[in-house]
C-alpha cells in the first residue's frame, strides 16, 4: 500500500535528477537564443519539486497556506505560462524563414491564452484533490475544451514546426503523451502530463551536447581563418600606430 509520503518522494527524487540533467543542459548552451530552451528541464524540475509539497499538502503534513503556494505555483506555470514559453524558447533558436513565422503566430496565441489563464487562475480558486491515487487539478477558467486545444496547438505545434528533428521528437512525444494521458486520466491531465513532460524533457540535453558539438566544429574549421584575418588587422594597426604598438610591448 503506498503512503502519501511516497507519492512526495517519487516528485522529489525525479525533480532531483531532472535538475541535475538541467544544469548541464544548460552548461552546453551556445548562444544567449538558447537559454530559455535550455532551461525547460531545469524548469520542469522545479516544477515536480512544487508538486511534491502538493501531495504533502493534501494529505494535511503542510498547512494549508503552504498547500495554496505550492498548488498555486503548480497550476500558474502548467496552465498559465507553458503555452507561451515553449513557443517563445522555439522561435528564439529557429533560423529566418517561413516556419519562425508560423511559430510567432503561435507565440503570440500562446500568449494571448497566458493572459486569459493566468486572470482566470488568480481570479478563481483552483481545487485540488486526490482520485485514484491521483491528483486532479481543477480550475473552471481552464477548464474546457477550447482552452485544451489552444494550449496543445501552442506547446506542440511550436516543437513540431522546428527544423530539427530532436526538436520535433520532443514535441511528438509530448503530443502523443498528452492525448493518451487525456484518454486515459482525463482527470489527471496536469498533474500526469507535466510529470511525463519533465521526464522527457531530459532528452534534450542530446539536442544540447549535438548542438554543442556542431558549435565547436565550427570554431575550429574556422580558427586558422579567424587566426589569419587577426594577424592582418595586427599589422596594419601596427603600421598606422607604431608608438603605440611599442609602448604597449
Amino acid at each position: 500500500m503506498y503512503t502519501p509520503l511516497y507519492f512526495a518522494l517519487f516528485n522529489f527524487i525525479f525533480s532531483f535528477i531532472i535538475g541535475v540533467v538541467g544544469i548541464r543542459t544548460l552548461r552546453k548552451v551556445s548562444s544567449p537564443n538558447e537559454v530559455v530552451f535550455a532551461s525547460l528541464p531545469l524548469l520542469f524540475a522545479l516544477h515536480e519539486f512544487t508538486q511534491g509539497f502538493v501531495w504533502l499538502g493534501v494529505y494535511g503534513y503542510i498547512g494549508p497556506r503552504a498547500l495554496d503556494m505550492a498548488e498555486s505555483i503548480f497550476v500558474f506555470y502548467a496552465q498559465g505560462l507553458l503555452q507561451f514559453l515553449v513557443p517563445l524558447a522555439i522561435w528564439l533558436i529557429e533560423p529566418k524563414g517561413m516556419r519562425k513565422n508560423i511559430i510567432a503566430v503561435l507565440m503570440f496565441m500562446g500568449a494571448i491564452l497566458s493572459l486569459y489563464t493566468l486572470w482566470g487562475l488568480s481570479i478563481q480558486p483552483t481545487s485540488v484533490t486526490i482520485k485514484n491515487h491521483l491528483l486532479s487539478y481543477l480550475n473552471p477558467s481552464t477548464d474546457n475544451h477550447l482552452v485544451g486545444v489552444i494550449y496543445v496547438i501552442t506547446t506542440c505545434g511550436a516543437l513540431l514546426l522546428s527544423r530539427d528533428i530532436s526538436i520535433r521528437l520532443f514535441g511528438w512525444l509530448n503530443l502523443i503523451g498528452i492525448n493518451l494521458v487525456f484518454w486515459i486520466t482525463p482527470y489527471a491531465l496536469t498533474s500526469l502530463w507535466c510529470l511525463y513532460a519533465a521526464i522527457v524533457s531530459m532528452i534534450l540535453y542530446l539536442h544540447f551536447v549535438k548542438r554543442r558539438i556542431a558549435f565547436l566544429e565550427m570554431v575550429k574549421r574556422n580558427e586558422n581563418q579567424w587566426g589569419m584575418q587577426l594577424e592582418t588587422e595586427f599589422v596594419k594597426l601596427a603600421n598606422r600606430y607604431p608608438n603605440l604598438i611599442n609602448k604597449i610591448k
